[in-house]
């Protein structure tokens, strides 16, 4: 009983002096944290699993000093191994704590809150990848380590080893999805073909990439609704990224209008909206006549935004400004279908269009607004990169000579 009271008192005493030595040290790191980021995060991620691995391990060695060995104290031994456990998973903790410190100030200086934050995050997305698969590791070796303490699993150790091959090729083909998906989102996050808050368009979902782990995907839909997907889809599957190189993007805005519609004047008006918008990034403003077919008109309006959430507003701005501009200004160029009863050259509402005499226009006096090709430095940037190189002109053919039957007259 003496020797018992001995343990407590001892234990009491060592767990009591592991805390206020905790203590201390994350009042120190708090005060020293002010000027230096890298303290402040210690004190705030390591100070609890600090506390702990301290505590367990002053009251293992009080165990250990207080008690003497005799052949009868198996509670000594299932206590000292018991803290042993204890050590080597708060151990763990504190590496993974550590972890989190290094990232937070690996990430600290690259911000994701500024425009121009493509490099941003991929470092992000790069290191909560491997931070994840470091930690995964980290628990394995944890619990193979806590499993060797026990001499029942040392003892079958070499049974273990010899069979590793055949469970190795088991447990491959078992969980072949899994490691399938884990070198998936490695592949994601070292290719660099999606990265987190990219802009995606999956499955006819657009939306903006929210979490991205080993296993799975989480995309946030524009109507906050959540698409997760395995990571697998995303190496397996075409998928949209409007935000790989650049948050500036292009939309269109599509018309059917009737032929007798002003297009110079219709583009001219989507100019002025567009000067007179925010939304627009002034780099591309185009209106252009893509098809005539069916009786009407296919008008597209181009236009141009600094990120994707703006331009789905600028499209939905041009969509309901050059509609009324339409309805209001232009109501004979309103899609409609023709049927000529009787005499066509009558004074109708819809016949006062006339036709007028066609004017030739030198390319040289196109606007820019009538180009998506050319006009304009972007315009002849995105030239280069879409139309391929000169093909040589065919050679003439010589001609075939044609032979007449005799007796005929040429």
């Amino acid at each position: 009983m003496q020797s018992f009271l001995t343990t407590v008192v001892a234990v009491l005493a060592a767990a009591a002096i592991a805390v206020f030595l905790a203590g201390v040290v994350h009042r120190a790191t708090r005060r020293f944290g002010r000027r230096s980021l890298l303290m402040s995060e210690l004190g705030d991620h390591t100070h609890r699993p600090f506390q702990v691995a301290a505590t367990v391990l002053a009251v293992q060695f009080a165990v250990r000093f207080s008690t003497g060995y005799a052949v009868g104290d198996w509670w000594r031994q299932v206590v000292l191994h018991t803290l042993v456990l204890g050590i080597i998973a708060t151990v763990a903790w504190l590496v993974a704590s550590l972890l989190v410190v290094v990232e937070d100030v690996a990430l600290a200086r690259f911000r994701v809150d500024v425009p121009n934050n493509r490099n941003a995050r991929r470092v992000r997305t790069q290191v909560v990848m491997l931070r994840r698969l470091t930690i995964a590791v980290i628990v394995i070796l944890t619990l193979g380590v806590m499993l060797m303490t026990f001499p029942s699993v040392r003892g079958i150790g070499a049974g273990v080893l010899t069979s590793a091959g055949v469970v190795g090729v088991v447990a491959a083909l078992a969980a072949q999805s899994l490691l399938g998906n884990v070198f998936a989102g490695l592949q994601l996050a070292f290719s660099d073909a999606v990265r987190l808050d990219d802009v995606v368009v999956i499955e006819g979902e657009w939306g903006r990439i929210e979490e991205l782990t080993l296993s799975y995907v989480v995309v946030q839909i524009w109507d906050d609704r959540r698409l997760i997907l395995p990571t697998s889809y995303f190496t397996s599957k075409p998928f949209q990224n409007w935000t790989r190189t650049e948050a500036a993007v292009l939309g269109t805005a599509e018309f059917d209008v009737d032929w007798s519609i002003t297009v110079q004047a219709m583009r001219e008006e989507l100019r002025r909206l567009a000067e007179s918008s925010d939304l627009w990034d002034g780099r591309v403003c185009v209106l252009q006549v893509t098809d005539a077919t069916g009786g009407m008109l296919k008008v597209r309006a181009l236009v141009s935004a600094a990120d994707a959430g703006s331009l789905w507003d600028l499209r939905c701005l041009v969509r309901e400004h050059l509609a009324a501009w339409v309805r209001d200004h232009r109501p004979t160029a309103l899609p409609r279908m023709r049927t000529e009863v009787g005499d066509a050259s009558g004074a109708l509402p819809w016949q006062s269009v006339r036709p007028r005499p066609a004017r030739q226009r030198a390319d040289a006096d196109l606007p820019d607004d009538a180009r998506v090709f050319g006009g304009s430095d972007d315009g002849a940037a995105r030239s280069e990169a879409f139309v391929g190189p000169d093909e040589p002109a065919p050679h003439a053919e010589a001609p075939v000579p044609i032979s007449h039957p005799a007796g005929s007259s040429r």
